[in-house]
């Protein structure tokens, strides 16, 4: 699991960004850099409320030791939408969400490892993650594939446009295919961390992360649902990374990781219906 998983993940992430390259332009990637209110909000949501929630989580609860690791782990990787398709369904902008994606993968180069240090001085925990070694997940499975499927459109639109939901498709048929014989190889290891409070933990930290996405999302509500898909959602390889790096001798980190990926792709339905019948209820308003 600890090297299948990952690779999975990366994999089915790299194409999904890639097919929302196909879609976007050069200026959609630099859409938050040009409205620094909307950044801040984005920074808070993703940046400074999930950690400080899921430190607050692990220490009120006192889960299973592999799962606090996970918490953190998973509070310091942002990733910006998993769901770019559905996001986009329910009102969501093309600029907000490649230029989320963007801000959020440069950001996450040095908060990451300043993250972890800060940490360190306060818990007294050995922590460590070079810039180095986060830019390159980053780029390998963000960066690059935008910037491919953005010079694919830009070269040759028409097929950019007909590529992009096959593509989109692809990634999540990898991720499912590639993940359910991981997960029922490694149900044992995910039972194991129920209990002490691991599911609540889990449910209470994608909650916060949904409710502070929406709060923090500006007066349009698809960039709302967008920042709170995003915020709820973290990257489930820079958190195993992360735990690996600083805890290798806890073999179930990254079950937790996957544990938790599971449990907000769940507590977000509720959102997502909800969100789905007011974008289906609300006018259409004018977009810049």
């Amino acid at each position: 699991m600890a090297t299948l998983l990952p690779l999975l993940l990366k994999t089915s992430l790299a194409l999904l960004v890639f097919s929302l390259g196909l879609s976007a332009t050069l200026q959609d990637t630099t859409h938050l850099f040009r409205r620094p209110g909307q950044l801040a909000r984005s920074f808070v949501a993703m940046f400074v409320i999930m950690p400080i929630t899921a430190l607050i989580l692990a220490r009120a609860f006192h889960p299973h030791p592999a799962v606090k690791i996970a918490l953190v782990a998973l509070a310091l990787s942002p990733l910006p939408p998993t769901f770019p398709r559905k996001a986009m369904k329910l009102g969501g902008r093309l600029s907000y969400v490649a230029g989320l994606l963007v801000a959020a993968t440069l950001l996450a180069v040095p908060l990451i490892p300043l993250s972890l240090e800060l940490i360190e001085r306060n818990r007294d925990m050995p922590l460590q993650m070079r810039p180095a070694a986060v830019l390159g997940l980053v780029f390998w499975s963000l960066l690059l594939p935008l910037s491919v499927g953005i010079v694919v459109r830009k070269v040759r639109p028409a097929l950019a446009e007909r590529a992009a939901g096959p593509i989109s498709t692809i990634a999540f048929a990898v991720l499912v295919l590639g993940v359910i014989p991981i997960l029922i190889r490694g149900w044992p290891a995910l039972v194991s961390l129920v209990g002490n409070g691991t599911l609540l933990v889990m449910v209470l930290l994608a909650l916060v992360g949904l409710a502070a996405g929406h709060m923090l999302g500006g007066p349009d509500p698809g960039d709302r649902t967008v920042l709170a898909l995003s915020t709820a959602a973290r990257h489930p390889a820079i958190a195993i990374a992360i735990a690996q790096a600083n805890f290798p001798d806890q073999k179930l980190a990254p079950a937790a990781v996957l544990l938790y990926v599971l449990v907000s792709v769940i507590a977000a339905m509720p959102y997502l219906k909800w969100a789905k019948r007011r974008h289906v209820a609300a006018p259409v308003p004018a977009r810049s």
